[in-house]
């Protein structure tokens, strides 16, 4: 029964560890983000993919605690690594919108609140970019209407960012930044 106790206090200890370490690195990441004058958005996206490495190593370590066999932990860890793999070549599962989001994030010029031109070859998606999340891209036209596309769509389209005013204000300020 002690055994039991003390791996439930050294659990709770780590629970504890990652709420605080989650509160820290929201602050100081942020703050950071802020400087090299990051969108709220990307913001948001990092620190959501920083808490989840952060939650995966919680896990790893109660695993621990608990008796979970390395192996064990080795095989589920290359399991998700092979899952990945198949991400990255699969074109239409959640998985890869995921990767196409994260490509988007990072290497991509398109933007919250570019107004783009998405061309097809039967027609043109024109609208202004709302959110990007994880997995779509939300897009709103001049006729209010809302258009929702796969980052994996997005990825494979030729897209014209189209310059306004707005836009070419907030580059002046983040080039001086």
């Amino acid at each position: 029964m002690e055994t039991h106790f003390i791996k439930i206090i050294e659990t709770a200890v780590v629970i504890v560890l990652l709420i605080v370490t989650h509160l820290f690195t929201r602050r100081s990441i942020n703050s950071m983000l802020k400087k090299i004058h990051f969108t709220l958005q990307r913001r948001k996206v990092t620190l959501r993919m920083i808490n989840l490495l952060l939650t995966i190593a919680a896990i790893v370590f109660i695993s621990a605690i608990w008796g979970v066999k390395q192996t064990d932990i080795v095989v589920f860890i290359s399991s998700v690594m092979a899952i990945l793999g198949i991400a990255f070549v699969a074109q239409w599962s959640l998985l890869s919108n995921i990767t196409a989001g994260l490509i988007l994030f990072f290497n991509h010029p398109l933007r919250i609140g570019d107004h783009i031109k998405i061309i097809e070859k039967d027609f043109i998606i024109e609208g202004t970019v709302n959110d990007i999340t994880f997995f779509f891209i939300h897009i709103k036209t001049a006729d209010k209407e809302k258009i929702t596309l796969s980052n994996t769509v997005v990825l494979q389209k030729t897209i014209s960012i189209v310059p306004t005013p707005e836009n070419e204000i907030l580059k002046k300020v983040e080039n001086k930044g």
